[in-house]
């Protein structure tokens, strides 16, 4: 064989670079990261788990309802209330810190929501 002295260690070099991430980490996720919830508020415009994985629809919904139709009433069925459609006014009414909540779990996602680009950010 040509140049095996070259390539054995050139392909155990590559392995060991592409399996880096596995065995720094052990295997492991970070843990899931526990935002600061509001203090005395129980519930939510909608259930918890739905809030989780369907907030960006759900703003992005209000979002075009209230700037196309000047919708701005929400109506929740199960409460009978009614909220405003409103990032400033609804939401951040109950979730006052931007980075103790929504900066944790949008970290440990890595994504980076377009919602300040508009909205001012509270002052913490």
């Amino acid at each position: 064989m040509y140049d095996s002295d070259k390539i054995i260690p050139g392909l155990i070099i590559f392995v060991l670079f592409i399996t880096f991430p596995v065995w720094y980490n052990h295997g492991d996720a970070s843990a899931e990261p526990k935002p600061e919830l509001p203090k005395g508020v129980k519930e939510c415009v909608l259930p918890v788990a739905d809030m989780r994985a369907e907030h960006m629809q759900l703003l992005n919904k209000w979002r075009d309802e209230v700037l196309r139709d000047g919708d701005w009433a929400f109506d929740v069925k199960v409460a009978g209330k009614k909220y405003q459609k409103s990032l400033m006014n609804t939401c951040m009414e109950c979730h006052k810190s931007r980075k103790k909540f929504c900066e944790k779990c949008h970290k440990y996602a890595s994504v980076t929501p377009y919602c300040w680009d508009c909205h001012f950010a509270p002052v913490e």
